[in-house]
């Protein structure tokens, strides 16, 4: 259960230290900052072009360092992604595929649509990704179904024209050829021409697929791909995966002129997961052979990786009460495996899993673990291990290692953790990391590989996301995207009714500081206004921090609402015993958590302790009514969106994950579902939820409402037929907040007149 991301990461393959290039949106002189003073409207928040500036994605550079490309939203439609790129001998930004001028429009199938939904990225529409080829002649785009080769000199040609969708497109490592998932299979040819040919068996049954992630990896583990090129082209490892004993859920796609169902394969906690096995061939198909994972079936596969020679493969396993990580060593030749080391999880928590880890070229491995109580990074070496970083604090992204130097480069919470910076730490002699970003950013951070040259994503509380290149020691270079709010930004008539974010913290009951954000309208003395109170509270989620939040709390803000939210424990990069208290105790100390943010609201002067209103999404839906059945009457009103209400309806990976199985700890299931206390919600209740959504399938609102009915307790609801987990459109969001503040006016949660 991912929350929604407004920004992607950016990737950085190989680029000299020194090199210099105009800004992408910098063609003429900028003017100083609009001084107008605006309020914010729904209809602005969302319409186009984005009030966040343009979002760069996919940075990359070609092999031979000539070109920078980028995928760049238009200013007339924010959603719509087209190719740009820099070259650096020209020295000048062109775009290099215009998505509406190559794409045929067709609608994506169900399976890319929804695949799509999983990555965040349904709204997305022209090109999201794209690859070069080795001799930087070309990129590989997949558009609208197909997949083209766009040549640097404005050349496009067409790689497969088919009825179906080509899934999960990649070039191999030494870019002679190109594969696919069309049909369950997984398809190669060469890159020259339109030879390309299944090399994974045809199956008989429509429940086995090869070469695709089932839908909890993709959902929950973070793995979108189910094949793996060698580094020298020579095998590719193939993922297939049988759903036949996977339980059926109906999903109704009702939209707004018809209705279609999908018989959608849904592992519920406590059933059967998809049966997973992992296979090893020649890239003709050739040489088969089965990958060793053991006599348990009912494992996840949680990663898979190539040796840097391509001598061996690794992968990770993962017990199915996600207590256990093994790595395991698989000889590709002949599939047979040992376990490298494993990982156990604390005493009442779980493992994490992670992408930040790199094989090194000598064998060795640099790994993230939370064997400390926090998540820090590792030297794995001749069975032997070294601790690399340390603290009360966690590494949330291992950047690059220059394995010459030893030098490693890794973003973490070690100065601010609500303001992650970029440092370094010598691998050999590890002492105080160096800092290499700016204090008061929100920083996130790729690298060449040898870390010489760094990519820097950064933003503010008062500063949309920007983009620059940097040196080895973190000093800018160029920008990539400045972004600056000067009088030609979309945020400019904005810029000075821009209301400041203020931060705090609170005590939890076991001690804890519990960090919270504001944002309030002009106070006016002796006057108290409405709170629109915000909150997520799952794992692996962080809310609260100094980095740029959008226009959407502003808009908030500007209608005369205290705009507030606070993370509660549970929640991620304060370490294992903060995030593990929910472990079996779903809607328990984060329910506690969010009261203590209610109860402090209430202290203030300037905040009406009668209307305060409190809002969230998914997970945050399933909070905002654990909060209300918790607290009668300390809420004005709740509104909650696509919730969990029963977690028994939800996904094995992530539900087991901090549940237990359902079969074994029934009671744990009972206590935080929503259902049983239904009835004990007084306070006004705004459901909602897409008609469409294959994540929180309807059946947990509807589930709900029955319940809810059949008590007679009062609420109100509002259905999206078409929409998905996440309701959004230009037009769409627009209705939906219009929707939930036409709600709290009509339940007296108003600003004061």
């Amino acid at each position: 259960m991912n929350r929604i991301r407004l920004l992607s990461a950016c990737i950085l393959a190989a680029l000299p230290a020194a090199m210099c290039f105009p800004a992408l949106a910098a063609t003429a002189e900028r003017s100083a900052p609009a001084v107008s003073s605006t309020d914010l409207t729904f209809e602005r928040v969302f319409a186009s072009p984005s009030l966040d500036g343009p979002m760069p994605r996919a940075v990359r550079v070609s092999p031979d360092g000539r070109y920078i490309t980028l995928l760049r939203n238009r200013e007339t439609d924010k959603d719509r992604y087209d190719l740009w790129a820099f070259d650096r001998t020209a020295r000048e930004w062109r775009m290099l595929v215009d998505s509406l001028k190559l794409g045929s429009g067709r609608e994506l199938s169900e399976a890319e649509k929804m695949q799509r939904e999983r990555q965040r990225v349904g709204s997305l529409k022209g090109i999201i990704a794209y690859d070069w080829t080795e001799n930087s002649k070309a990129v590989m785009v997949p558009l609208d179904g197909d997949l083209y080769l766009a040549d640097v000199d404005g050349s496009v040609r067409r790689l497969t024209n088919s009825a179906e969708d080509e899934l999960n497109a990649a070039l191999s490592p030494k870019g002679t050829s190109v594969s696919f998932v069309r049909d369950g299979r997984l398809w190669v040819g060469p890159l020259t021409g339109e030879s390309h040919r299944p090399i994974t068996p045809e199956e008989t049954s429509p429940t086995v697929h090869w070469g695709e992630a089932e839908f909890v990896a993709q959902e929950e583990m973070g793995r979108m791909t189910g094949y793996w090129w060698s580094p020298d082209d020579a095998w590719i490892a193939v993922e297939r995966y049988d759903e036949a004993d996977v339980g059926v859920v109906t999903r109704t796609a009702i939209g707004a002129e018809g209705t279609r169902t999908y018989q959608q394969r849904y592992p519920a906690a406590g059933t059967p997961n998809a049966v997973v096995s992992l296979h090893v061939m020649k890239p003709d198909g050739s040489h088969r052979v089965d990958v060793d994972l053991g006599t348990d079936r009912d494992i996840y596969v949680a990663r898979v990786d190539w040796a840097r020679d391509g001598k061996t493969l690794y992968v990770q396993r993962q017990n199915r009460e996600q207590t256990r990580l093994d790595m395991l060593a698989v000889d590709p030749q002949t599939g047979r495996s040992r376990v490298l080391f494993t990982e156990t999880a604390s005493k009442g928590s779980w493992t994490n899993l992670t992408d930040n880890y790199r094989f090194l070229s000598d064998g060795s491995l640099l790994w993230w673990s939370e064997r400390d109580g926090y998540g820090h990074l590792y030297h794995f070496r001749e069975g032997k291990w070294k601790q690399i970083t340390s603290g009360k604090w966690v590494v949330t992204k291992l950047v690059s290692v220059d394995e010459k130097t030893g030098r490693v480069l890794f973003v973490g919470n070690r100065d601010d953790v609500l303001a992650p910076q970029l440092y370094a730490v010598n691998l050999a002699k590890p002492g105080t990391p160096q800092r290499l970003t700016e204090m008061g950013w929100s920083n996130a951070a790729s690298a060449s590989r040898d870390g010489a040259t760094l990519l820097v994503t950064r933003s503010s509380p008062t500063q949309p996301s920007q983009t620059y290149i940097a040196d080895k020691e973190g000093e800018r270079l160029a920008w990539v995207e400045e972004n600056r709010l000067d009088a030609d930004h979309p945020y400019a008539p904005y810029v000075a009714s821009h209301r400041p974010t203020t931060f705090g913290t609170i005590k939890a009951a076991d001690g804890s500081d519990l960090h919270w954000m504001m944002v309030t309208p002009p106070l006016k003395p002796g006057t108290r206004y409405p709170v629109f109170f915000e909150h997520y509270g799952g794992p692996h989620v962080q809310t609260v921090s100094r980095a740029w939040d959008g226009a959407l709390p502003q808009a908030i803000v500007d209608r005369g609402y205290v705009y507030f939210a606070i993370d509660n424990r549970g929640s991620a990069n304060r370490g294992v015993a903060f995030e593990s208290q929910i472990r079996e105790a779903m809607g328990s100390v984060e329910v506690e958590d969010q009261k203590s943010g209610a109860n402090y609201l209430k202290t203030l002067d300037f905040v009406d302790p009668d209307k305060i209103a409190t809002y969230g999404w998914s997970y945050g839906g399933y909070m905002t009514l654990k909060m209300l059945q918790a607290d009668p009457g300390l809420y004005a009103a709740g509104i909650s969106g696509a919730p969990v209400t029963k977690w028994e309806l939800y996904d094995t990976h992530y539900t087991e994950r901090y549940m237990g199985d359902p079969r074994r700890v029934p009671g744990a299931y009972r206590k935080a579902n929503t259902l049983e206390n239904a009835g004990k919600v007084t306070d006004p209740l705004l459901l909602i939820h897409g008609m469409s959504d294959d994540n929180v399938v309807l059946d947990n609102s509807t589930t709900l409402v029955a319940k809810m009915q059949a008590e007679a307790t009062p609420f109100e609801m509002m259905l999206y037929p078409g929409q998905t987990h996440a309701v959004r459109g230009p037009r769409i969001s627009v209705h939906l907040w219009t929707s939930i503040f036409n709600f709290l006016e009509r339940n007296g949660v108003t600003p004061p007149k």
